[in-house]
This record gives C-alpha cells, structure tokens and sequence, in this order.
C-alpha cells in the first residue's frame, strides 16, 4: 500500500512539471555604451601648412615651425634698369646684393646675405655679411639716404643720422626737434658706444678707400651690421636713382620701389625726347675753381649725363673719364671763355661774389650775359643744400630744371625747384 501511494504521488508530480510553462530565460546583460574615441596625441596633430605669400612680409617673421625651403619669401623683387652699382639676387628664403665696385680703387666686391626673418641662415657668408630683413631700425651716414625712407614710408625705422646739420628733408627735420634721431658724428671717428646704444639692425654708409674718412672698418670691428651704399659712384642720373631699390631691399619694400622709381624713369624719358630733336645746343660748362684747382666733371659722369639729355653742348663732354678733371683757371678760360651758359658755380650768392673770388671770372661771356645759374635754390639756414639730398630720387626734377633754362621755350611753364639765377 505504501509502494503504491508513494507511486501515485511520483506520478503526480512529474505530471505537474510536465505541465507547468516553460521557465523564463535570464535576461541577456545589458550592453555597455561604446566610449569616445580618444583624442590623438600631441604627436600625431599635423603641422600647419606653410603659405607661401602673396606679398613681402614687410613686418615681422616666418610663423615659428612654419619655414619651407621651397617657398619663394620674396614674390615682389626688384629688377635693375640703368644702375650697374648693384646686383640682387633671389633664393627663395635670402637675396644677395653684390656691389661690384663699393669704393674708388677697391680690389674686391661686397656681398650681404639679406635673410627673411625665421629663416635659417644660409652657408658661405660670414656673420657680419648677413642682415635679417625686413630690417627693423637703421641709421644713415649720408642724407641721400633719406628721401628713399621717407618715400618708401620707413621714417619710423630710422633711429640715428651722422649729422642733422645738413639734412633738408622736413619729415627728417621734425623728428630732429621731437629728440627721436640720434647723431653718431662721421667717418672714423664716429660715435661707436652711441651706435652700440642705439643697436640698430643696421648702418647704412658710404667708403671712400681712405681710413681716415670711413666709418665702416671701425663699425664692424664693433660688431655692428654695416652697409656700404655706393650711389655716389653711379654715373648716370637714372642709375643713382635706382639705388631707391638698394635701400628697399633691406626692408622687403621692392614693390612700393618699383612703383616710384617706374615714375620717375618714365618722366626722365619724355624730357629727353623733348631735347632729342632740339636744333640748337647751348654751350655750357660747370663749377668753378677751388683753392686755384678748377674740377670739372668728366665726360663719361652723372653730370655730363644730365647735361647731354637736357640737350646741351657739354664742353667737356668728349673726355672719357667718370669722375673730376682738375684743370687751371687757364685751361678752363681757354676753352669756355664764350660758352653760352655757367652751372653749379658753389658756394656763391651773387656775380659780385663770384667776381669777388676771382676777378677774371667776369670775363667769360656767361657772366657778362647774366646765364650764370646754380643750384642752390633749395638751402636750409646750415648750409644743407637739398640738391645733394632729395634730387638724387628725383633726377626728372633737376632734368626739368635744366631743360628750362638751356631751352625755355620747350618747358615755358615749369617752375624751377632746384636751380636759380645766379644775379
């Protein structure tokens, strides 16, 4: 009895299993949500890409890390027309200028390394030969220097002059009276702790050859970035106003100098085609004798260049030399006793102060017939004539000038800038 309801009871129980629903699975682990995806390491951000520019970076440098070598930095270049002064060349991220001849007499060229600013220096130039541009601040041993910086609108850059004492440019003078330029006096014996206060990118001066007279031998042993400009040697009126581009470079400027000096070409040819068909040509001599010497300008110089395209019989004019002829008061008598004109007589005020320096001046006709003129008509209160300053960048002026009075009927209503009558 026992075995039969222990039986049933089995019985029953598996029937109950049988029939009881299926049992529930376990849910199913909930998924994680994906994390972000890391940011990348420092080291895997890549460099910004280096532009190359449009225009000369007249202000500032190259964006750190950002340097090419094969960009061109100077897209804007100068290109020479009438000098032979000077050559530039391009390299991409420098240029090098290489005047030929610096001085009367030197045996060896100069060469400067102008390097853009966040660039590497490049191999085979010594440290004083290369100068970072765009320069930021200069001083200048001659006052042709300043029109340029004036023109090119670098005023703000110049921090020192040898001497204010012949400057003419009004811009130039109104910062002497505002105590913003500084003078570093001339030649060897020029101010080097002053210079060395000042610490400009650069000097910008001149050579002559002779040591007592230059300023650079002594700057460069100071450790100064110097600069010897040669304009003065140039021989023609357009070459010496090219050397606007020589200043130019140092800034990154060559643009705004193509642009003033185009300008300033074009209107010195329309002059000469003025005088190219001129029937007549007056006889003219210059100067006048210094201490019993007479230095008459070459046939082959600036000064017989512009003599030549004013449309003048330059007397002299079939010499060959560049530079100055010392001749006697005699040997000038002989030959100009009749010329029709006098120019660039000096340092004089009137015909009785030329008469007054030697009384056989009065016998050359030029005298007697009142066509003595100078040009000195532009002369500050110190002696500063502004002929030796701002008409070297404008050689159309003084072209102008002269034009008018070798032949006034061609420029009847031109206004005389840097020439007077001498009466």
């Amino acid at each position: 009895m026992f075995r039969k309801l222990t039986f049933i009871t089995l019985t029953f129980a598996l029937f109950l299993a049988a029939c009881s629903p299926a049992a529930t699975p376990a849910p199913a682990p909930t998924a994680v949500p994906p994390t972000e995806t890391p940011a990348p390491a420092l080291t895997d951000v890549p460099a910004p890409v280096a532009e190359a520019p449009i225009h000369n970076l007249v202000e500032g440098c190259i964006p750190a890390g950002q340097f090419d070598p094969n960009i061109d930095y100077f897209p804007e270049k100068a290109v020479l027309q009438y000098t032979t002064g000077f050559l530039i060349e391009y390299h991409g991220s420098y240029k090098v200028i290489t005047i030929d001849i610096p001085w009367p007499g030197a045996a060896e060229s100069i060469q400067y390394a102008l390097v853009q600013c966040g660039a590497p220096n490049p191999e085979g130039f010594l440290d004083e030969q290369i100068i970072t541009v765009p320069a930021q601040s200069i001083i200048t041993m001659s006052t042709t220097y300043l029109p340029p910086l004036d023109e090119l609108g670098l005023l703000d850059r110049l921090v020192g002059v040898d001497d204010t004492t012949f400057i003419s440019s009004p811009n130039v003078l109104k910062m002497v009276e505002e105590g913003k330029l500084a003078s570093i006096g001339y030649g060897s014996g020029v101010n080097v702790e002053k210079v060395l206060e000042l610490s400009p990118s650069l000097v910008m001066t001149y050579g002559s050859g002779a040591p007592d007279y230059d300023a650079h031998p002594v700057l460069l042993q100071a450790g100064q970035k110097v600069v010897v400009n040669a304009e003065w040697m140039d021989t023609s009126p357009l070459g010496r106003a090219e050397w606007l581009k020589f200043i130019a470079v140092f800034f990154n400027k060559e643009a705004e100098a193509e642009t003033l000096f185009a300008e300033t070409a074009q209107a010195y040819q329309e002059l000469t085609a003025l005088t190219a068909a001129a029937s007549q040509k007056p006889t003219v001599f210059t100067a006048s004798a210094y201490q019993g010497t007479w230095y008459m300008p070459g046939g082959q110089s600036f000064a017989a260049a512009f003599l030549r395209d004013a449309g003048a019989n330059y007397l002299w004019s079939d010499d060959t030399s560049t530079g100055s002829l010392p001749l006697s008061i005699e040997a000038v008598f002989e030959k100009a006793q009749t010329a029709d004109f006098w120019l660039n007589v000096g340092y004089v005020g009137s015909l009785d102060d030329l008469k007054a320096m030697d009384a056989r001046y009065a016998d050359f006709a030029a005298f007697q017939n009142d066509k003595v003129w100078n040009n000195d008509a532009k002369t500050n209160p110190t002696g500063g004539n502004d002929y030796y300053e701002s008409a070297v960048l404008h050689p159309n002026v003084v072209l102008a000038d002269l034009i008018h009075i070798l032949h006034p009927d061609l420029l009847p209503n031109h206004e005389l800038v840097y020439y007077r009558q001498v009466k």
